[in-house]
């Protein structure tokens, strides 16, 4: 059963997820994409991949800008699925900024 990380948990998650933070119950990452077509590409992505783990983040699209949240809804806060899910968007991210 997924169990919600406790503070210690989440601080030491988000020292391996440097381009994320955490805000209340759920950690956010905001990304400017080189283009507008290769954000809509890489959300596509990051769907596929949520729809596979059943796990979905929020994105918040404004032109070539998105901002992602990740939260288990169901638990009220944060669990593993969600950094598990950060470092899975920051793969896809990265391929897109050419890192």
């Amino acid at each position: 059963m997924t169990e919600l990380l406790t503070d210690d948990q989440i601080s030491e998650a988000l020292e391996h997820l440097p381009e994320w933070s955490r805000d209340g119950n759920k950690i956010t990452r905001v990304v400017d994409f080189p283009s507008f077509p290769q954000a809509i590409q890489a959300i596509t992505r990051i769907a596929e991949i949520a729809e596979n783990e059943d796990h979905h983040p929020d994105m918040d699209i404004r032109f070539k800008k998105v901002t992602f949240y990740l939260t288990t809804h169901f638990k009220g806060g944060l669990t593993a699925n969600d950094t598990s899910l950060a470092q899975e968007i920051n793969g896809v991210v990265d391929q897109y900024l050419n890192r």
